[in-house]
């Protein structure tokens, strides 16, 4: 009996039917021709013979996910299913399904289906992932590593594709080009001041979240658009569980949105405001980013990007925002799991409660566990007002720890006796740096965070490499109540373009330092994060190194391992300095007259960045 392509087509067509692809109102299943002008030009010159158009059996798109594309290919005898090599493109139902990935991949995430057979019982389905603008296709995986083998629905190859490290790379690159972008278009056609670009951003994402505003926005006329966009995000905090003593904390610094004249202003050659252009780009290129990658901090990624461009040194504002991978690292260090409280008493746009947040949750097994996450386990506290704002947003928008987040100085006495009830067992802190006050040294801020914890509770902070090499009585008051657990000596480029050299510090609090004389600290020299600088992405993971450095070094940090040239357990007290660079045994045997100069040329950057050229010697 002759075999019939058309038929394994109609089981395609009928299981697509079956899970709702065609009656899903944001979804196109086109057949043969597609009439998406990118996904046309990606494949106008993709036949198989590599002479004309090419025409997969169907190409399916969103207009709501739009740079995730499937295509799938047909082949009626399952014998013509996969070539050894993949490059029979006309013969072979994953080797065309391949070549048209490798076309569309160009402008898109590609999910790559060949399907051959004549019935059920035979049928025999491949599906690849074709990451955007990489060289090569993956075998599309679970988060369980177990390969898919069937036809899924839109939704569930979205969420798949999303936990491709390629995908996902290039998609918070193109989130760092559109930060650049809204900038540059917020500066030149909207004349927003610096404090007011990354509230307009959060706040049209709290807009959105508003399901009157996220239908509508397009249908409003642009003389009310900044007024209903306030509306919706009023009614969103207004539904938040947040205390109502904080909700116009909240709304207010939102509130130039109703009456920003350059906002809604008409621009005759494009015919639409500058709201409403904002508002449509980043629920196009911003949103959907949010709703796949909730341990993701983007409005701390806007506000760092945004503080790029702002004019004086960001270190002198005590401006240093904690990058993600860091972020991440201190939950890891802590260990964090929904049987514990998180506490940042400095939380800025809430990186660290986002990271904790994100692996806590990554540790849980039920709905009452995530909801007790989201409910209970996360505390912050913001003394800037519009920080504050931010900080709530981004809770919003992740439907977490809403009623546990405090604007105001964390020295505050009432705050700090709200926040000791809340019984934290870990705390995470960046404080401000570089501040001049009585009390505001950068170790007054992670004294504080300590007396707020738990006994017994860890607490971790990134400060700058002076506060653990140089002379401070805060040192000697901090050892008198916390113990030092570890020290590590982060990258000199850490937080580029501010030139801090940083160090973390783990403590073990309300448990004297000295109760057991014995006690050694342990020290990392963690100079190596695999991040390199590049001119428009800044300091990246070129080469995707980090993941494999990370575990390396939480290896070593919780055996506490003594590598020569890498780590040290040592004792010290506060008149000592709290960094490895001081107690390493130096491995000689492979250093070379390079090494060794370049080692030089980086010990007199580290002297001049912590302001030290006086050489005693």
């Amino acid at each position: 009996m002759s075999k019939n392509e058309r038929i394994t087509e109609n089981i395609v067509r009928d299981k697509l039917k079956d899970l709702g692809y065609f009656d899903d109102e944001f979804l196109k299943v086109e057949e043969q021709i597609s009439h998406n002008k990118t996904i046309k030009n990606c494949l106008a010159k993709a036949s198989k013979n590599g002479k004309g158009v090419g025409k997969p059996e169907f190409i399916i798109h969103s207009s709501l996910n739009k740079d995730l594309v499937i295509v799938i290919e047909c082949k009626a005898d399952i014998k013509k299913h996969e070539s050894k090599e993949h490059n029979k493109y006309a013969e072979f139902a994953v080797d065309g399904a391949l070549h048209y990935a490798k076309n569309l991949s160009t402008a898109y995430n590609v999910i790559s289906i060949a399907v051959s057979g004549q019935n059920e019982k035979e049928l025999k389905t491949s599906v690849y992932l074709w990451a955007k603008e990489t060289k090569s296709p993956k075998v599309l995986i679970n988060q369980y590593n177990v390969e898919i083998d069937v036809i899924l629905t839109f939704d569930e190859y979205f969420k798949l594709a999303s936990y491709n490290p390629d995908v996902e790379k290039k998609r918070y690159e193109d989130l760092l080009t559109f930060s650049r972008e809204l900038h540059n278009y917020m500066r030149d056609y909207a004349k927003l001041t610096e404090t007011e670009k990354p509230l307009l951003v959060s706040g049209i994402l709290i807009a959105l979240s508003d399901p009157a505003f996220s239908v509508n926005y397009q249908n409003y006329p642009f003389g009310i658009l900044p007024t209903e966009m306030y509306e919706a995000i009023r009614r969103e905090v207004e539904n938040a569980q947040i205390p109502k003593a904080k909700k116009q904390n909240m709304i207010q610094p939102y509130s130039f949105i109703s009456v920003h004249p350059e906002l809604a202003k008409l621009d005759k050659k494009t015919n639409e405001t500058p709201l409403y252009r904002l508002v449509q780009d980043i629920d196009e290129k911003v949103r959907p980013f949010i709703t796949i990658y909730q341990n993701f901090d983007v409005i701390g990624q806007f506000y760092g990007e945004f503080l790029k461009y702002t004019g004086g040194d960001k270190k002198a504002l005590g401006i240093v925002l904690t990058p993600r991978h860091i972020t991440d690292l201190f939950s890891k260090i802590a260990g964090v799991s929904s049987a514990n409280k998180v506490l940042d008493t400095c939380c800025g746009t809430g990186g660290f409660l986002i990271s904790a947040m994100s692996e806590m949750m990554r540790k849980s097994k039920t709905q009452e566990e995530i909801d007790h996450i989201k409910s209970t386990c996360l505390i912050g506290v913001e003394q800037q007002p519009n920080m504050f704002a931010l900080a709530a947003s981004n809770m919003i928008l992740r439907g977490d720890g809403k009623a546990n987040l405090y604007q105001g100085s964390c020295f505050d006495e009432a705050i700090t006796k709200e926040v000791k009830k809340l019984k934290a067992d870990v705390g995470m802190i960046n404080p401000p740096y570089s501040q001049k006050g009585e009390g505001l040294h950068e170790l007054d801020f992670v004294y504080h965070m300590l007396n707020c914890l738990k006994e017994g509770g860890i607490g971790i902070a990134i400060v700058p490499i002076n506060c653990a090499i140089s002379p401070h009585p805060m040192k000697e008051t901090i050892l008198k109540e916390h113990t030092l657990e570890a020290v590590m000596s982060m990258p000199d480029d850490l937080f580029h373009p501010v030139g801090v050299v940083a160090c973390i510090m783990v403590f073990k609090a309300h448990q004297p330092h000295n109760k057991n004389e014995f006690h050694k600290t342990w020290f990392g020299y963690w100079k190596n994060d695999g991040f390199i600088k590049t001119k428009h992405l800044g300091r990246t993971d070129l080469y995707n190194s980090w993941k494999d450095l990370r575990d390396s070094w939480l290896d070593s940090y919780f055996s506490k391992r003594e590598e020569p040239g890498a780590s040290v357990m040592q004792k010290v007290t506060a008149e000592d300095e709290w960094c490895a660079e001081a107690y390493l045994e130096t491995d000689y045997s492979n250093i070379s007259q390079d090494d060794f100069e370049h080692e030089l040329k980086n010990y007199m950057l580290f002297k001049l960045l912590n302001g030290d050229t006086d050489d005693k010697n």
